[in-house]
């Protein structure tokens, strides 16, 4: 808003009060076209959202006095609401902003030092009646639970949300039917309180009292809690992407609680709980599995069958004095990468010792003990 909008507006009228008006009166005017034109109070109705607006904006002027003063000293100086600003030298009966500013520029600190509280970036004002622009709806989080063929292969999921329309017993304002909330005196209705740091800076945030709604409920809607939403929910269908792990937390972008006046939609996140597989685990893009081998099939070496996640099995040749705990690679039998190439499967071999031997069988080990003529492997251990 350009400074002349600012001097050009009536805030008096726009409260409908006397220009000797008391702050008890304009405070009690102002909440009455607040609570008679607050959004929530009438969704959709974008006359009585203007009218909230402006009322919002000629509050934070005249309810401050030394802003208050500032505006009054303003108008007197520029004649008052008949003011109009045309462009320099625009032509008779349009007095130019340049020549206005020279005009004032012999009043005492100048035309900037005079307005530069009242219409300066640090005003709290402007922040206050921008606050009921456009706002960003609310995030939602959301669980779901898969298969681990589900959470490797990708899925789509169907999620119960609770609706973002306006409650239909109270139209949204969260009180009990026949009650109206009030405006919140933490923030004046707007929904917004400003604080500064030193003195330099102002920042803008949340009003604690409201959370930023800008109205408070003495008597909550027994249909919605309070809340103004309606308890209706919404199936969505989400996607859920291949290779996906558990405990990980996917992003749906426009899936929350709906914007007001305007704004974006917020987001959906869905935390991943994945049930564990009997036979797979993952690591990343490859998926992994323990295979026992017998000691004759790790010493000589071997082609066995494993199986895959995907159902068809595989032939692995186990090469000759393979040790219990290497891990052999086939691959392209893992998880589906983002770019459709497919990771790997980690075949971690397991030497299985046999639990009972033949009279035959513990002979031949014995035999083959005595032609071995291996070497003490734990000599390392003592020194040796």
């Amino acid at each position: 808003m350009s400074t002349k909008d600012w001097i050009e507006k009536d805030y008096y009228k726009v409260l409908g009060v006397d220009k000797k008006a008391s702050a008890e009166e304009i405070k009690k005017a102002f909440r009455k076209i607040a609570r008679d034109n607050h959004p929530d109070a009438n969704p959709g109705d974008k006359a009585a959202e203007a009218r909230f607006k402006e009322a919002s904006e000629a509050n934070t002027i005249l309810s401050n006095p030394e802003k208050r003063k500032e505006y009054d000293e303003a108008r007197s100086l520029f004649g008052g609401a008949g003011v109009r600003f045309g462009r320099s030298g625009s032509g008779e009966g349009n007095t130019g902003f340049e020549d206005l500013f020279r005009n004032a520029g012999g009043a005492q600190g100048g035309f900037g030092d005079l307005f530069g509280n009242l219409f300066g970036g640090g005003s709290s004002g402007s922040r206050r009646s921008s606050s009921r622009g456009p706002r960003r709806g609310a995030d939602i989080e959301g669980e779901v639970k898969l298969a681990f063929e589900q959470a490797v292969e990708g899925t789509t999921v169907a999620m119960r949300t609770m609706s973002d329309e306006a409650c239909t017993a109270c139209r949204g304002t969260g009180a009990k039917p026949g009650t109206l909330p009030k405006v919140c005196p933490g923030c004046d209705g707007s929904g917004m309180r400003s604080s500064t740091s030193g003195g330099v800076f102002s920042m803008s945030e949340p009003c604690t009292d409201c959370r930023g709604r800008g109205l408070l409920v003495d008597d909550p809607c027994p249909a919605c809690d309070g809340s103004g939403r309606g308890k209706s929910t919404n199936t969505v269908n989400v996607r859920i992407p291949a290779g996906v792990t558990d405990g990980q937390k996917i992003r749906i972008k426009g899936k929350g609680v709906a914007g007001q006046n305007g704004g974006a939609a917020g987001d959906l996140y869905v935390t991943v709980h994945v049930a564990p597989h009997k036979l797979f685990g993952q690591q990343g893009n490859n998926l992994t599995i323990e295979v026992p081998v017998t000691f004759a099939e790790a010493s000589l070496g071997a082609d066995i069958q494993i199986p895959t996640l995907q159902g068809p099995k595989v032939k692995l040749r186990v090469p000759p004095n393979t040790p219990n705990g290497r891990t052999l690679r086939v691959r392209g039998k893992g998880v589906r990468r983002k770019d459709g190439t497919m990771g790997d499967l980690l075949v971690t071999v397991q030497v299985k010792v046999p639990e009972h031997l033949s009279e035959a069988a513990r002979n031949a080990l014995q035999e083959y003990a005595e032609k071995a003529g291996q070497e003490n492997p734990r000599a390392a251990l003592f020194g040796g």
